[in-house]
């Protein structure tokens, strides 16, 4: 056929134009949708291709279901037009789907002419099936870049970088691809933490709190509680960051300690059921969540319950009764008055306080401790190292097993995060004892002063102080049974309330923890 014919034959032909860019991968060394547009034109003209209607689409074409593309094809099979002009054949389709439905329609007399700048087509078995292979390059390439991808993010987690966009505190750096300290609102992200640590702190005042410090949304709302909640349950805050559901061993710089996650962990556990609407007035019910019931087990309620008189005055009474959730067990526990209940917690806790010439012998011992200090932290240096030894020996076993298909996904995921925390746990309290050799003195000397003045506590009229004390003495061990409360005292605090004399308070080798986690209430004086 001659030039002139089928330059006749092209111009007696309506074309659809169809420009796609999209921001994937795979586009990044595409032309954009501007010069796509001006070299078509320019090819359309030079070819004297008549355009009817131009179809432009910023998608990605690995997937089917491009709407603006769909659109097109649909209007091609009702024989509004009898040809495309496009940039390459990967502009059309870069997965199965659509370029078979492209070859379906040439197949069809649908499409009657394709025209490319890059790729020379007619609608032959020849032509078809050199169009097909150019399809089947794009998919093989799209898939190749994706596998390409995910391998070199499985890299970048095993060097202990993070994929994806930093959580709020951080920022993603472009220069060199890593994730790095926002210097303006790391630390009142450090704040939040040590905030909800209290115990005395809701979602929604942490919420506040951010929002006063301009840690807001895009849009400048408040955060969503859901993702409040969320930065609160991040371990990438203390070094560690999950991918695909596994845990890693971040580089990146932490910006709280591994026991300040570990202390909001248990206060998001034990606080589960938050006030979320700040209008909400909350009824103080301070001994709400500390004590179970003695029968079936299950946690002890508060509700408020008012009394009007016949004189026209009201009074309000709170009582405490079991939730009676069990589904086993068929409980009958009477309610409690909070005034009798404040009375029995107030006499537990003067049961495990600390006398002053205790307290006076006490203090003087940690002096001497203090001196000859130096001896013991090499010791227990030695044994948390080989803790760590013998941790790193459980992680590459525990990674065998799971290569070799001895243990399941899951499995292995729990074991591995279990010991990493661990592993974390640990590092940490090693690198407190070797910038502070008697770390444990100090939290030492707090507890004597707060054991000393335990009595105070239980006189006093603050009903959030004595349930903050009663935490730290009986932990979850708190039970409420035919109105009376009764508890014992864990580690030390037991020690106090057991031992008649100061004496006994005392070991020959002096009041240093046997072994610790150099809190409080892990040490032993028995």
């Amino acid at each position: 056929m001659s030039s002139s014919l089928q330059q006749l034959t092209t111009l007696n032909q309506r074309f659809f134009l169809y420009a796609r860019k999209s921001t994937d991968v795979e586009d990044k060394q595409v032309l954009s949708i501007e010069a796509q547009l001006a070299e078509l034109r320019e090819f359309a003209k030079k070819e004297s291709i008549n355009i009817v209607e131009e179809f432009i689409e910023k998608q990605s074409a690995k997937i089917p279901g491009r709407p603006v593309f769909n659109n097109m094809l649909a209007r091609l099979e009702k024989g509004q037009a009898q040809g495309i002009i496009s940039w390459h054949p990967d502009r059309l389709a870069r997965n199965s789907v659509d370029g078979g439905k492209v070859i379906y329609l040439i197949d069809t007399g649908k499409i009657s002419a394709l025209k490319f700048n890059t790729f020379w087509f007619e609608p032959t078995p020849q032509g078809k099936f050199m169009l097909n292979i150019a399809f089947g390059q794009s998919k093989y390439y799209v898939d190749s870049l994706s596998e390409n991808t995910k391998r070199g993010l499985r890299q970048k987690v095993r060097r202990g970088e993070m994929p994806g966009v930093a959580p709020t505190g951080y920022i993603n750096d472009s220069r060199n691809k890593t994730i790095s300290l926002d210097k303006r609102v790391a630390p009142v992200i450090i704040q939040a933490f040590e905030m909800y640590s209290q115990g005395n702190k809701r979602i929604i005042d942490i919420i506040n709190f951010l929002s006063t410090n301009k840690i807001t949304n895009r849009k400048g709302k408040a955060l969503h509680y859901d993702r409040v909640k969320n930065i609160l349950k991040n371990p990438f805050y203390y070094g560690h960051f999950k991918y695909n559901g596994e845990i890693f061993e971040g580089r990146h710089e932490a910006i709280i300690s591994k026991k300040l996650f570990d202390t909001v962990q248990t206060v998001l556990h034990t606080r589960n059921h938050q006030w979320q609407d700040a209008k909400v007035e909350r009824v103080v019910k301070p001994y709400l969540g500390l004590l179970k019931c003695g029968e079936c087990g299950m946690m002890i309620t508060a509700e408020n319950k008012v009394k009007h008189y016949k004189n026209g005055t009201s009074q309000e009474f709170k009582y405490y009764r079991c939730t009676r959730k069990s589904k086993v067990h068929k409980c009958f526990q009477p309610f409690a008055r909070e005034e009798n209940i404040d009375e029995q917690i107030s006499q537990l806790i003067k049961k495990h306080s600390l006398k002053s010439d205790w307290a006076k012998t006490m203090f003087k011992r940690l002096d001497t401790e203090e001196k000859g200090i130096s001896q013991s932290v090499k010791t227990v240096l030695a044994l948390k190292e080989n803790e760590v030894k013998t941790i790193n020996i459980k992680l590459q076993f525990l990674l065998d097993s799971y290569l070799d298909q001895t243990i399941d996904k899951e499995s292995y995921l729990t074991k591995k995060e279990e010991l990493t925390s661990k592993k974390k746990t640990i590092e940490e309290q090693i690198q407190e004892t070797k910038t502070n050799q008697g770390s444990w003195l100090g939290p030492m000397r707090e507890w004597i002063t707060e054991a000393k003045n335990a009595s105070k506590v239980a006189a006093s009229t603050d009903l959030e102080a004595k349930r903050t004390l009663a935490v730290k003495i009986f932990g979850s061990d708190l039970t409420l049974e035919d109105k009376k409360v009764r508890g014992i005292g864990q580690n030390v605090w037991s020690a106090l309330c057991a031992a008649p004399t100061a004496r006994e308070l005392e070991r020959d080798t002096g009041i240093k923890p046997v072994y610790s986690d150099w809190q409080p209430d892990a040490l032993s004086l028995c």
